[in-house]
């Protein structure tokens, strides 16, 4: 299932990885670039709704062991 930040960042991840073939196909470096960048960040959102989810769960955890 997952939380919002990990489905953007794979979302983010799959437009960057689209963006990059696309550039590489019409040999535009820019777009390439971009698409790079984008899978980046797309990572880097997706860590974060990871660690987020782990937070989550542990204080799921916590309250029910009280």
């Amino acid at each position: 299932m997952g939380n919002e930040q990990q489905r953007e960042g794979k979302l983010e991840q799959a437009r960057g990885t689209i963006k990059e073939n696309v550039g590489d196909a019409l040999d535009n470096e820019q777009m390439e670039y971009e698409g790079k960048l984008d899978q980046g960040k797309g990572q880097v959102r997706e860590g974060i709704g990871d660690v987020r989810e782990e937070v989550d769960e542990a204080r799921e955890d916590w309250q029910r062991d009280r």
